[in-house]
Parts: C-alpha cells; sequence; structure tokens
C-alpha cells in the first residue's frame, strides 16, 4: 500500500504538470503588430502606420447613490458611440478586443480603479496608443477634482470618487504608450488641468519623454451640457469628439485626424453651439504633433484646403422610427415629434435618403448644407410597398423548401428567392433569404452579396445585419461581425439574436466580460434562448467562475434537449461557427446541435473538476463524448478526471480507466500541445499498476 500510496504521489506530481484543459484555444499571434493589416496609405509618400492601441470607455448616466434630478440621460449612449468609431476601420482603427467597456452598473469604483491601474498598466508598451475616455458627473472638492463612478456616494466625495489626480498620476507614469489620450465629458472635467495648478497637475500628467494629449470638455468651473438637440440625445462635447474622428476634424484631408485638428474642431464647435458657456480645454503642444487619432483612407482628399464654418441640419419626418442617412452613412433616427439635428456639418452639397421598413423611401435627394446656418428638411415616408404578386408566390415556395433544409432543398429555394428578387429588385426579405440560403449551402462569397443587398435596399433592416454577422462568425471575420451587431444592438436594443450572437463573437475574441453582459442582455430578452444561457456559461467558464458557469450550461442542455430531427428547422445563421473550437464541420445543422451539447458537457466536465467534484466530472465528460466521441480534448480531460478520483479514493480500477482515457487522446491527435503531459501520465499509471501486482 506504502508502494501504491507512492507511486500516486509521483502520478500526482506528473499531472500537476498539465496544462488545466480548457476549450482548444484560437491560435493567436501574440499581438505585436499594427492595428491596421492593410498596408493602405493616403496619396502621399508617407505610409500611415497605426500602433497597437489600447481603450477604456467608461460612460454612467443613472447613478445609484444620486437623487433622480442629479441623473443624465445620454452619458452611456455617448460612451457606446465613443465604442463604434473607436473599432471602426474609418475611424480609430482599434481592435475590438482592445477596448473595455465599463458602462453603467458595471462602471464601479473598483472596476475602474482595476482597469486603470491593473490592465492597462499590464498590457499597454512603450510604442503603443492608449485612450481613455469617461462620460457622467464630475465633481471639484476641496479643490481636487474627481470622476464619479456608478456607485459614488456625495456624502463621501474622496472615498468613493476616482481622482483625477490620482488619474495623472496613472496616465503620466504607469500607464507605458508613445501616445496617450485622455478625452473626459463631465461637469466638472476641466479641472483635470486648472489653470491656477496647470505647472504643477503638468508635472504629474506628462511624462515628458512620453506623449499626453489631453482633451476636457469644459473649463474649471465650467459646465458640460448634454442635449437631445445633439444626434438624438448626446453630451455635447461627446458629439462634436465623434463627429471629429468620423472625419470632419480633417482639415487637411490627408486622410489622418490628428489631435490638434480634433481638438481645435471640438472646441470651436463646442463653443459655438453653448454660446461660450462651455469651452473645451487642452494643452497644446504637449503632446506629438503627428499624433494620430483617427485613420479613414476612404476620406483622403489630397490638397483639400481647410473647410469653412460648418452648418446643421435638423430633419423632421411625418412617422416615427425613420432612419436618415447623409452621403450614405446613417446619421440617426428622426421621430415624429422630435426631430433630429445634425450640427457641424461640413457645407456643401449632400445626399440626404430617409428610410423605414415595408415603406418606400424618401430620397435619396440633394440638399444644401450652408456655412454657419441651420437648414431645415422634411422628409415624408408615405408609400407602402407593394409587393407583386408573382414575387410574393415565389417567395412563399422557396420558404417551404427553404424551412424543409437539405442540400436539395436548399437550392430549389435558393432559385426560387432568385425568382422573387428578380420580379421585385426591392424585395429585401428574398435577399436575406438568399443570403442565408447560400451560407447553409456553404457558398459564402455570394451569400455575403445577398446579405448586403437586403441591407442596401433596406439599410434599417436589422434582422439582415444580424445574419451577415452570423455568417461573419461562421468566416471567422468576427471583427467586422462585432461592428455589426454593435449597429444592430445600438439601434434595436430588443433584438435578442443580435444580443446572443455578440455574446458568441465576444466569446470568440477572449472578450468575457462583455460576452457575459451580451448574454445576459440577450436571456433578459428571451429567457428560452439556449444558445444565450451556452455563450455566458462559456464566458464565465473562461473567467473562472465554474460555481456560476454551471447552471447556465444545464439551462443550454435542458432548453435545447429535443428529437435531433428537428434540429434542422432551428435557424442557427451560422453553419461552421465553432471554428477556434477545433471541431469546425462541413456538415448538417444537426452536427451543429450535437457539437453544442458535446461542448456543454465538456464544459460541465471541466467546471467539475476544477470544484474537485471528480465523479460529477467523470459523468459529464462520458455524456459529451457521447456526442462527439472523436473529441480528444475530452478524453484528455475524461483522463484527469479518473486520474484525480484515483489518486483520491486509491482505486486501480479508476486509474487504469484514466490510462484509456489517456491512450485514446494520443491516438486521436498525437500532436496536441497536451499530448507530452498525457504521455507521462500514461507512463506514471504504468508504474502504479506494475508496482500493484
Amino acid at each position: 500500500m506504502n508502494s501504491l500510496k507512492l507511486t500516486f504521489l509521483c502520478l500526482l506530481a506528473a499531472i500537476a504538470l498539465t496544462a488545466q484543459p480548457q476549450t482548444p484555444p484560437q491560435k493567436q499571434q501574440r499581438d505585436l503588430r499594427y492595428e491596421d493589416e492593410k498596408p493602405a496609405a493616403p496619396a502621399k509618400t508617407e505610409v500611415i502606420s497605426i500602433p497597437r492601441s489600447y481603450a477604456l470607455i467608461i460612460g454612467v448616466a443613472q447613478y445609484q447613490n444620486l437623487p433622480a434630478e442629479a441623473q443624465l440621460k445620454y452619458s452611456e449612449r455617448d460612451a457606446e458611440a465613443i465604442y463604434s468609431i473607436l473599432i471602426s476601420p474609418e475611424g480609430g482603427n482599434f481592435r475590438a478586443e482592445n477596448v473595455h467597456k465599463l458602462v453603467g452598473p458595471r462602471a464601479t469604483l473598483a472596476n475602474v480603479r482595476k482597469e486603470i491601474e491593473e490592465w492597462l498598466p499590464s498590457v499597454a508598451k512603450d510604442d503603443d496608443r492608449v485612450l481613455i475616455y469617461f462620460a457622467g458627473h464630475g465633481f471639484v472638492y476641496e479643490g481636487n477634482g474627481y470622476l464619479a463612478p456608478y456607485d459614488f456616494n456625495p456624502k463621501n466625495i474622496s472615498g468613493t470618487g476616482y481622482s483625477m489626480d490620482q488619474l495623472g498620476r496613472m496616465f503620466g507614469s504607469s500607464i507605458k504608450g508613445k501616445w496617450k489620450v485622455l478625452l473626459t465629458d463631465s461637469c466638472h472635467s476641466g479641472a483635470i488641468t486648472p489653470a491656477e495648478d496647470a505647472a504643477y497637475l503638468n508635472k504629474r500628467l506628462l511624462d515628458l519623454s512620453k506623449s499626453l494629449f489631453s482633451l476636457t470638455a469644459s473649463r474649471d468651473r465650467e459646465r458640460s451640457f448634454e442635449s437631445p438637440d445633439w444626434g438624438g440625445g448626446h453630451g455635447i462635447f461627446t458629439y462634436y469628439v465623434v463627429k471629429g474622428l468620423e472625419g470632419i476634424a480633417d482639415e487637411n484631408g490627408d486622410g489622418v485626424v490628428t489631435a490638434d485638428e480634433l481638438a481645435e474642431y471640438v472646441r470651436r464647435n463646442v463653443r459655438e453651439a453653448t454660446g461660450g458657456q462651455q469651452n473645451p480645454t487642452s494643452d497644446r503642444g504637449s503632446f506629438d504633433a503627428r499624433m494620430l487619432l483617427a485613420y479613414l483612407p476612404s476620406g483622403v482628399k489630397p490638397g483639400a484646403p481647410p473647410p469653412p464654418k460648418s452648418g446643421a441640419l435638423v430633419i423632421e419626418s411625418n412617422m416615427d422610427g425613420v432612419e436618415v442617412f447623409v452621403n450614405g452613412n446613417s446619421v440617426g433616427v428622426v421621430n415624429k415629434a422630435a426631430p433630429l439635428r445634425l450640427p457641424g456639418l461640413p457645407p456643401g452639397a449632400v445626399t440626404i435618403k430617409a428610410v423605414k421598413m415595408g415603406y418606400e423611401p424618401d430620397g435619396p435627394r440633394e440638399e444644401m448644407i450652408y456655412p454657419g446656418q441651420e437648414s431645415t428638411v422634411s422628409v415624408k415616408i408615405m408609400i407602402p410597398r407593394r409587393r407583386p404578386r408573382a414575387a410574393v408566390d415565389k417567395f412563399d415556395d422557396a420558404l417551404d423548401h427553404y424551412n424543409k433544409g437539405g442540400q436539395t432543398e436548399y437550392k430549389k429555394a435558393a432559385a426560387l428567392f432568385a425568382e422573387a428578387l428578380t420580379a421585385d429588385p426591392k424585395y429585401s426579405q428574398a435577399a436575406l433569404y438568399l443570403g442565408r440560403t447560400y451560407d447553409a449551402l456553404y457558398e459564402q462569397e455570394t451569400a455575403a452579396g445577398y446579405f448586403k443587398k437586403a441591407i442596401e435596399i433596406d439599410p434599417d433592416y436589422m434582422e439582415a445585419r444580424a445574419s451577415y454577422g452570423g455568417m461573419l462568425l461562421g468566416l471567422g471575420d468576427v471583427d467586422e461581425a462585432i461592428r455589426q451587431f454593435n449597429v444592430v444592438t445600438r439601434r434595436d436594443a430588443k433584438n435578442q439574436m443580435a444580443w446572443y450572437l455578440q455574446a458568441q463573437a465576444y466569446r470568440m475574441k477572449g472578450m468575457y466580460a462583455e460576452s457575459i453582459e451580451s448574454a445576459r442582455r440577450a436571456i433578459a430578452l428571451a429567457p428560452n434562448n439556449g444558445e444565450a444561457h451556452f455563450w455566458l456559461a462559456e464566458s464565465l467558464r473562461m473567467s473562472n467562475k465554474p460555481g456560476e458557469s454551471s447552471p447556465e450550461y444545464l439551462a443550454y442542455l435542458k432548453l435545447s434537449d429535443f428529437d435531433s430531427k428537428l434540429a434542422g428547422k432551428l435557424n442557427y445563421y451560422v453553419a461552421g461557427f465553432l471554428i477556434g473550437y477545433g471541431r469546425k464541420k462541413r456538415a448538417a445543422q444537426r452536427d451543429i446541435w450535437q457539437d453544442l451539447r458535446s461542448l456543454a458537457y465538456f464544459g460541465l466536465c471541466e467546471n467539475a473538476k476544477n470544484l474537485k467534484r471528480y465523479d460529477e466530472a467523470i459523468t459529464y465528460c462520458q455524456r459529451s463524448l457521447t456526442y462527439d466521441p472523436g473529441d480528444a480534448f475530452t478524453h484528455y480531460l475524461l483522463g484527469l478526471s479518473f486520474s484525480y478520483q484515483a489518486q483520491k479514493t486509491g482505486s486501480l480500477e479508476l486509474l487504469a480507466a484514466a490510462r484509456v482515457s489517456f491512450q485514446k487522446m494520443l491516438t486521436l491527435n498525437p500532436d496536441l500541445e497536451e499530448a507530452g503531459f498525457a504521455r507521462k501520465n500514461v507512463a506514471a499509471i504504468d508504474g502504479a499498476l506494475a508496482a500493484a501486482r
């Protein structure tokens, strides 16, 4: 028995060397690359290089401890708008996984401290670009400035606010980067660099060997304003920051928005918009003149002169929920009782188009923006779309074939959907289902064209955008998928499909906090959406929260416990989305159903193992293998669970079972990283079994 115990100790030492078995990691290169992987450049000899970039976005509107009259309306919308322009390839060019977002109740003092004082110092390097944005309340107390997180208490300002002095110290010394950007939109954000303390704070804020650009919404002792008159509801400062980063601040037309250009554009327009009551501030000259804040390759205009004074449009509508496009870009949604005001637009001719689902659009038509003037434009949505009978009949027939599933039926459906679209070229539903059908046929390039066609016909067709994003996930284009989902969730906060697909996208990027938030939004909207519970479980597991993760896996398994023959009728939109798991299959949708259940039981197995409930882990791994008996990782995890339970109980039978599982893993895939540990465990088990004979 002593010999057996000693051998078990050796076995445990061997197992201790093993990597914790997770869902197979996506193969990623270390993030030492330019954010813009397309070496596009303006029509100049200079090549634009975009450094690796990190950002923290904070937005709080409704505060936990403030009275109703002190609550804000648009700070969280401001934060979402900044997030969107930062991750856009025609904007900040930040990678989505490198932008952390604390919005609403997530923006606690503890979380703000963790992101600023732990995350950013741990990831940013000397050659990187780092940006912090804050929208919410700011306070001055005993001569010191504080930003107010969600759990701020006015009875304890210094203890519950985040000190601007500390922010300056962290940004100036602890957070590395060649370009550092600080944008604050708060009631007293100017207090970060008050005039009387400029020398003192500048010494703390600015590491002279670095380059820091600080743009604040107002001077010390000034208020920062928010209003529904700016883009449907924004802080005035943030509205112009976003417009500037979209390219309007690019005064020389080189496709690059620099810190100087953004500061001048925002300063000028905010002063004019508030009649001089709000004056954004920045420390000109303390930062690199070449500091790039946005790159817009499609906006390069060599030799373009500085723009004249900007103008404004006020869009009125006869209906609610009408989306407005200016020069092909969505600028917001207008309602009958609430005109959409768009200040800060460059003068000149623009095309206006107004669209509403189910109606013929108004436009496109040309309107003129005059320097320094406000022009009112009325859009009228009048004519319901009338489908030709032939188009509707073809669509209905096609849908019958589509719902039956299978390659033959999909091909018949594609032909009929195409005939419907030919009969009515504005039939956006036909274009959408053509995209879905070709996606099911694994002809993704053709599918992408039809998804884009559906969006082109009906730009406010959020279902089409969500489906397109789902297909992009299957192709591994996760960044573009996130951009599509971001449009949908901002425009239609009740689109549960977009929320759960966004949760999946964030999980694939390793952005677990964002995935958890999106999955919970989806579940709140549709508690019976099994896939939302699955992605929530996945991200909780990857966040080392096995106790919270397992109930979500069980919820998914309960909700998806149906006859597998029905799986083909479920509209997953993504046929190959298990890329990165080592399980991508070009097969029927039933395989997706089987793979998801296999992965759910795998997750339950790992959670149970991590909680040292080895009997549970063994049962769950075995259930996982009933759905996918050829998955090497599950055999490996099962071997570990048998080994730990054997060590716990002294059972030779469990030890022999562990050997079978490790050997099966090696037979299936001897090249996995964990294979070396499996071989060591097999050798240790052989020694233990031999000693016991």
